[in-house]
């Protein structure tokens, strides 16, 4: 296994990382967390800007040091230092410092984007966005436009939970949802879930955008006034409700079957 060298972390480029659990200071510095062997992967094939690496010395054998490439600052931190970074109870020893990459003008985006697009309102779990990201890389999905009361996409519970999918998707985050849904209609075909009444969902065509609401409340009835067709799941009405990323795979899974093959 080849190794690389790397440093030990001094006290203030550690207080700077740890800065980044706190949405405010990731605004302010432009840096947020990539945390897991997989997701630094992912990263590592992109075209995302990686400040640092931060590694476990005593993990640093349960992965290929080579896959860093030299030209990256790679530094360690002890046990107790590195679990304060850390979303594991156990981690796995391998952490990434992402720049932020500054998104361009959304309807730039939507006027030249092609596939589909997912939309969120209010979602407010971390763990609910980063695996609706995860689901929406599989099925091909271009990129995720999240309303103005989502959570913070670069939260490092977000980041993790999307295994590495952050970094594959177009992401728009802090959108006025009322303001940018006319702008998406004139080039996506609109489809929301909708918890009580609707059609099964079935695929949209070429072009279309998936707009979901939170777990416990769903779409309000204003916003799904907008959209040109209403998605429902039947169930057993005995039973609880489908999680919203179990709701999600479905209709992404109904959206892309026919044109990927599914």
């Amino acid at each position: 296994m080849t190794t690389v060298d790397c440093s030990l972390a001094s006290q203030n480029q550690f207080k700077k990382w740890t800065r980044l659990i706190q949405a405010k200071f990731r605004h302010e510095d432009k840096l947020f967390l990539a945390e897991g062997l997989k997701v630094v992967t992912e990263l590592l094939q992109s075209d995302w800007p990686i400040e640092s690496i931060i590694s476990l010395h005593e993990k640093s054998a349960n992965w290929d040091h080579s896959i860093i490439p030299r030209t990256i600052p790679h530094y360690q931190l002890s046990r107790s230092d590195f679990k304060k970074l850390s979303q594991d109870k156990e981690p796995e020893g391998l952490l990434a410092v992402v720049r932020k990459k500054e998104a361009q003008p959304l309807e730039s985006y939507l006027h030249s984007a092609a596939g589909h697009l997912l939309i969120g309102h209010e979602i407010g779990n971390p763990l609910n966005l980063g695996a609706l990201m995860r689901t929406a890389r599989w099925f091909g999905f271009a990129g995720i436009i999240l309303g103005e009361r989502c959570v913070d996409w670069t939260h490092p519970k977000v980041v993790r939970a999307s295994m590495g999918a952050v970094f594959h998707l177009n992401i728009f985050a802090d959108a006025d949802l009322m303001t940018a849904i006319p702008k998406i209609r004139k080039y996506f075909k609109l489809v929301g879930s909708d918890v009580r009444r609707g059609n099964l969902p079935s695929p949209p065509g070429a072009n279309a955008a998936l707009l979901l609401g939170s777990e416990s409340h769903g779409l309000p009835e204003n916003i799904l006034e907008l959209v040109a067709d209403r998605w429902h799941i039947p169930g057993d009405d005995r039973s609880e409700s489908l999680s919203l990323p179990q709701a999600a795979a479905i209709m992404m899974y109904e959206m892309t079957k026919r044109s990927a093959g599914f």
